[in-house]
């Protein structure tokens, strides 16, 4: 009961995920990432002990094509689970395991994958890849959250009845080789939790290049509120 999107961005060699589900606090248990490596996502039934051993292997230079190997390997629930990496190459690596609930299932493109699971239907995750195809020029972060927003408006997640379900938490993460400009955004509790995140997103990005500069320059940076003032 998840969708998501894990993309590189070819501009600026960022690597991202935007993700939203029914679960709670679904930041801090399903995406990973191993910094100028790739970015790994998993969920449906998760194992968040995934995530670890692929960073590892990753960090360690493993391809993302043998480190999703080494993750199967290391299950025996994969075919429940779904699992992509994205490298920093470019490079997709996605599975669907046969076992997840229905609808679930991915869409890759160059440099992206689109995927969920107990999705009201396939609709949910074409949209979600063609708005983040179509954003092309934008800031990643602004395209994860464009692309979660239509994945949403296709319907998004759906009980075994048919109902809706709600998202009830959501994270945005896009990681820089830098890591004073990471974003790294978690809404774990809400009854509309994509809308909360486009919020706290629109409140949190205006302080990215602010906290860059406290972490560089010290010396040189003004009170918080001293900046805000000045600046927004």
């Amino acid at each position: 009961m998840t969708y998501t999107i894990v993309a590189k961005c070819p501009e600026t060699q960022r690597l991202g995920v935007g993700i939203a589900t029914y679960s709670l606090g679904v930041g801090g248990y399903c995406p990973f990432l191993a910094r100028g490596r790739a970015v790994m996502s998993t969920q449906a039934f998760a194992n968040p002990r995934l995530g670890p051993l692929g960073v590892a292997a990753l960090e360690k230079g493993v391809s993302p094509a043998e480190t999703l190997k080494l993750v199967a390997a290391s299950d025996a629930g994969f075919d429940y689970r779904q699992v992509c990496i994205v490298g920093i190459d470019g490079a997709v690596e996605m599975h669907t395991g046969e076992r997840c609930r229905s609808w679930a299932g991915h869409e890759t493109g160059e440099g992206f994958a689109a995927f969920g699971n107990v999705l009201a239907a396939a609709a949910v995750v074409g949209a979600i890849a063609r708005a983040f195809v179509d954003s092309t020029g934008q800031a990643l972060d602004e395209r994860l959250l464009r692309a979660l927003e239509a994945g949403r408006a296709a319907g998004g997640q759906a009980a075994g009845d048919g109902s809706p379900l709600p998202e009830r938490s959501a994270a945005l993460i896009v990681m820089d080789r830098d890591i004073t400009r990471d974003i790294n955004l978690r809404v774990d509790l809400h009854d509309d939790a994509i809308t909360e995140l486009r919020r706290v997103h629109a409140g949190y990005a205006p302080y990215v290049d602010y906290y860059a500069l406290r972490a560089d320059d010290p010396a040189n940076t003004p009170a918080q509120d001293v900046w805000a003032r000045k600046n927004l």
